[in-house]
């Protein structure tokens, strides 16, 4: 059965970064920017210090659609994202997701953000996802 999803639904995620899930995402995706490895690199950069790559800090809003919101079953359909700030080794990202619109009994567009400790938006972004039901 399926549960009952409807507009202003949300659920979050807390997530911390760390040097080893960097150097794991870094190695599934073939991500070797030396700004997320290299800290000799990273000192010279606007940064100043190693960055987590966008697209892992992104992957944590799969890790919410899969899991909680909408959850088991949930198949992404769409997904813009707006890279806001950089995220650090040791930063705790919460993410976010929210329903905002229910396009059918089982599609939804969904407010995709995330923030970091200060609770600053690093990224922000809308989903469209399918809704198999658990």
């Amino acid at each position: 059965m399926k549960k009952e999803l409807h507009v202003g639904m949300s659920s979050t995620l807390i997530t911390i970064v760390t040097d080893e899930s960097i150097r794991k995402f870094s190695e599934i995706s073939g991500d070797i920017n030396p700004v997320h490895l290299d800290d000799a690199y990273a000192e010279k950069t606007i940064f100043k210090k190693r960055i987590a790559p966008g697209l892992q800090v992104a992957s944590y809003i799969s890790a919410v659609l899969a899991n909680q919101l909408p959850g088991y079953g949930t198949i992404y359909l769409e997904q813009n994202i707006r890279f806001l700030k950089p995220v650090y080794i040791g930063d705790k990202i919460e993410t976010k997701i929210t329903i905002i619109e229910v396009l059918k009994s089982d599609k939804f567009r969904l407010k995709t953000e995330q923030f970091n400790d200060l609770g600053e938006k690093v990224i922000d972004g809308e989903a469209v996802v399918k809704y198999l039901g658990e």
